[in-house]
């Protein structure tokens, strides 16, 4: 289980991607985040995945290195699938029994779980194309001009950082 966390670790690639300004990469995470949570159509989440898929092509990281990440989560995706399914209500499709999936539960459902998967692999291919060091700096410098309201940023940065960089030393603890 523990190999197939990919959050937090870095991927060794010569790709242009890898090569980026960190800030940027950053920023750009953040872009396609907060599209995710404004697209409620389909089109939307095939252009977020098509965009996604030139960038990790581009990259250079093997798609099955970044699906493999997928697998930690993947019973969460399962469970919010399924709630969305049975408790959201709307015209029926199907009823068995005392449940009842709906049109939009089914769109519902859809929706989430593809959110929740290119989010997952968005955020995943940050920290795969950025060393962490670099994701600190990165950090620290978007940051540093809410240094003037009292903001920490190089120790709010750091944090961030070490955060990311033992999610993978804290499961393979638990896993133990």
């Amino acid at each position: 289980m523990i190999r197939d966390i990919t959050l937090g670790q870095y991927y060794q690639a010569e790709s242009w991607i890898h090569r980026l300004d960190p800030r940027l990469k950053i920023i750009a995470t953040l872009v396609y985040i907060a599209a995710l949570f404004v697209v409620d159509d389909f089109l939307g989440f095939i252009i977020a995945a098509v965009v996604l898929g030139v960038v990790i092509a581009v990259s250079k990281v093997p798609l099955k290195f970044i699906l493999r990440g997928l697998k930690p989560i993947f019973l969460i995706i399962l469970f919010t699938f399924v709630l969305n399914l049975f408790m959201v209500q709307g015209k029926v499709l199907v009823h068995v029994w005392i449940f009842s999936i709906t049109e939009e539960g089914l769109r519902m459902a859809v929706f989430m779980a593809a959110r929740l998967i290119l989010l997952i692999i968005g955020s995943s291919l940050l920290t795969l194309t950025t060393k962490p060091i670099s994701l600190t700096d990165g950090i620290e410098a978007l940051l540093s001009p809410f240094r003037r309201i009292g903001v920490p940023a190089h120790e709010l940065a750091m944090m961030m950082t070490i955060a990311l960089r033992f999610i993978p030393t804290l499961l393979e603890e638990t896993d133990k």
